[in-house]
């Protein structure tokens, strides 16, 4: 145990010191919630001591239990806790808003010049890395949920029921839920989850929020700001739906988006991997968007930027519209940006409301917050729900032509040195893309 008993209290952080902190997290938020949640646990618990390690693990372990990007709800709740609801909402936008306007840039270039050999030759190589990525993400949440049989049985139901019977995400997930549900009754202890990390837990120093810190005024649990929180969420999503429904028709692809992305955002329990097949099944299947291989392309992009995953949202609204060319006579690239803000509007807008409504219950329940048998039997579901993806992705590397074309041994070869890379070496998944993208450089030119 790391012991600093002998240090002060540091001074509370600025906002302005806190929104400097909070730009340069977006922009260096490599390596995927993990690596992201780690990146905070290393600079805001150990080296600023913001918040004690308790707490910390207290606002995941409720960012958790929601759907949307975790990693980008912790930035958020944390810095509601420091600077207020203005706090929050600069932590968490400043999450995301520098890999949005990188992969705005990166779509474009890929929509306008994808097929040019130097983008194409490290598509190449970045590809199979997200198949071994997916994997290993499949393999992370699987070692640390599937504790028993039960589980193991959700687990492989959910892969049937998306492989084999094509059913919808959110029915799995209602279906995983309700398992969960009833095996917390009949069987509690198969169904329940200690705290994340609460074995682990160390001691730095005292913390500006610190264990014994009571929760700040504005924190306190009200009614009427409940009331009003929900009330300006409803308020921001109606508002753009509205005019987009009004001036342009429900059948419009940017209305569509829009109200696609939102179900999305609602549906994301255990993170990006586990929403990025249902937005596989609408964006490509349902609404032909976009075609399988762009979005490889998309999530090979998504991987090599800062920022949550389930940015590469972003890449689908770009990319779809731009192919439509929507506003007309303008030109496609605009269609694209607008496409791309509106479906990153909709995607993260729950997640600020879950932060900002939930934070003062949370703060009031701090001693008593468990994640739930439903909660369980999601994330059991899940493991299965992103083996099926590393499927798919795997097969659309391995046999780019389909089942009757010739097996690619080199995008073979990576994607085995990129798993065993990211499994059984632990590298970090940026060093890992930057090789792979080399590797494909090098066959483009060379082989």
């Amino acid at each position: 145990m790391v012991q600093h008993e002998a240090q002060s209290s540091p001074a509370t952080p600025g906002f302005w010191q806190a929104v400097r902190y909070w730009w340069l997290l977006g922009c260096i938020s490599f390596g995927g919630p993990a690596g992201q949640i780690a990146l905070m646990h290393q600079e805001l618990v150990e080296r600023r001591r913001w918040i004690s390690e308790r707490r910390f693990l207290h606002a995941l372990n409720y960012c958790m239990t929601l759907p949307g990007p975790e990693a980008q709800q912790l930035a958020t709740y944390i810095g509601w806790l420091l600077h207020r609801t203005r706090g929050g909402v600069v932590a968490g936008v400043l999450f995301v808003l520098p890999s949005l306007l990188l992969l705005i840039v990166l779509s474009w270039l890929y929509a306008a010049y994808g097929q040019m050999p130097l983008l194409a030759g490290m598509l190449y190589g970045i590809k199979p890395a997200v198949t071994a990525i997916v994997l290993q993400a499949a393999h992370r949440i699987g070692k640390r949920t599937l504790r028993n049989g039960w589980l193991w049985a959700i687990a492989a139901a959910a892969f049937v029921a998306i492989f084999a019977l094509h059913w919808p995400f959110p029915l799995i997930i209602g279906l995983a839920a309700l398992a969960g549900y009833l095996g917390g009754r009949w069987r509690p202890a198969a169904f329940s989850i200690a705290g994340h990390g609460a074995a682990a837990q160390q001691h730095y120093g005292a913390a500006v929020i610190d264990d014994t810190t009571p929760p700040p005024a504005h924190a306190q649990f009200r009614w009427s700001r409940l009331l009003l929180v929900l009330a300006s969420g409803l308020l921001l999503w109606l508002l753009p739906m509205g005019a987009l429904t009004l001036l342009l028709g429900w059948q419009h692809t940017w209305t569509q988006m829009s109200w696609f992305f939102t179900k999305a955002a609602l549906l994301t329990f255990g993170g990006a991997y586990a929403v990025l097949p249902y937005v596989y099944q609408g964006a490509i299947m349902h609404y032909g968007w976009l075609q399988p291989a762009q979005m490889m392309d998309g999530l090979a992009l998504g991987e090599t930027t800062p920022g949550p995953l389930i940015m590469v949202v972003a890449f689908v609204g770009f990319v779809g519209a731009y192919g439509q060319a929507l506003n007309g006579a303008q030109p496609a690239w605009l269609a694209g940006t607008v496409a791309a803000l509106l479906v990153t509007w909709f995607t993260f807008l729950p997640s600020f409301i879950f932060i900002l409504a939930g934070g003062p219950l949370v703060e009031a329940t701090r001693d008593d917050l468990q994640l739930t048998a439903p909660l369980t039997g999601i994330t059991a579901a899940v493991v299965g729900v992103i083996a099926n993806l590393a499927l798919f992705f795997g097969y659309n590397v391995l046999w780019p032509q389909g089942w009757a074309g010739q097996f690619d041994l080199t995008a073979a070869l990576i994607a085995v040195v990129a798993a065993l890379a990211l499994i059984r070496y632990q590298q970090k998944v940026h060093k890992v893309i930057i090789v792979c993208a080399v590797a494909g450089l090098l066959h483009r030119y060379f082989l």
